[in-house]
């Protein structure tokens, strides 16, 4: 990948960076005379390095087309998607994607689902079958190594995903709405997990959900997304300290403020444009 140019004495470079990002799709079955739909427009962002960093939007507004930009799956029309300061140009493996449908593969056990990445780094079954150990035991799945996806839940086969992720020692782990298939309970519990997880692991996170709620429970920080075009409408920083009790947090006030003010710029998405 090539070297983007940093500015001098600028501080500590950020992990990940968009520097006014566009991405634009043309349509086939153009609506209302256009023939294009613009996902992101000039979007700007940094997350730093072990920040977790949640973004919810309404949708269209280029939440899954943001993830795709930062897993190389595509590229932008205009603008630069940065990682450590490096033009992304394609998928790689400092990177780690969870994604809503679990993209387990049914003919692999558990635990060989949890070897795939390790495999493709080349590691030798000795060394894939202790990481696969320790990673399923981190996600809680000790016992079900020799099943397969379709003798799972919902819930256990998300866990697989997660430690399929980690497994291979990414820098960065994308998640598209990762928990939103499964039913409230096990989503609060999958909550809990990933919070225990992101202790120990201290990954750097960036966590695409329509849940308020949950990207407050979850993240340091919220990016609010405005649709038609796709933009930053505000960031809002959560002030809970880590290690959090999702139990407790949930049903204070200081969590209520901020779900409040979440939902106060979510429902100013499409009312105007953002301040310059």
């Amino acid at each position: 990948m090539q070297e983007a140019q940093t500015d001098a004495g600028t501080g500590p470079r950020p992990k990940i960076e968009l520097r006014a990002v566009s991405r634009i799709y043309s349509l086939k079955k153009p609506k209302n005379g256009s023939k294009e739909f613009v996902a992101l427009a000039g979007l700007e962002l940094q997350v730093n390095s072990q920040e977790f960093v949640a973004v919810v939007g309404p949708s269209g507004c280029g939440k899954s087309t943001l993830l795709d930009l930062l897993s190389g799956l595509s590229l932008p029309d205009a603008g630069d998607v940065l990682i450590d300061g490096r033009r992304v140009e394609g998928p790689a493996l400092d990177r780690g994607i969870v994604l809503q449908g679990y993209a387990l593969f049914p003919w692999r056990t558990v635990r060989q689902n949890v070897e795939f990445g390790l495999e493709v780094k080349k590691l030798s079954r000795k060394d894939r079958r202790e990481i696969a150990k320790r990673f399923i035991g981190l996600v809680g799945l000790v016992g079900f190594e020799d099943r397969y996806p379709d003798e799972l839940s919902g819930g256990m086969k998300q866990r697989v995903a997660l430690a399929r992720a980690l497994a291979f020692d990414p820098e960065i782990l994308l998640m598209d709405e990762p928990f939103a298939a499964v039913d409230a309970q096990t989503r609060e519990v999958l909550q809990d997990e990933l919070l225990r997880i992101w202790e120990q692991t201290r990954k750097t996170v960036v966590f695409v959900t329509h849940s308020i709620e949950e990207a407050a429970l979850l993240a340091d920080r919220v990016v609010v997304l405005a649709a038609n075009p796709g933009r930053v409408r505000g960031i809002v920083a959560v002030p809970f300290a880590r290690p959090r009790d999702a139990t407790s947090l949930r049903v204070t006030q200081e969590f209520a403020v901020v779900r409040e003010e979440l939902r106060g710029l979510l429902q100013q998405t499409s009312l105007a444009p953002p301040a310059s």
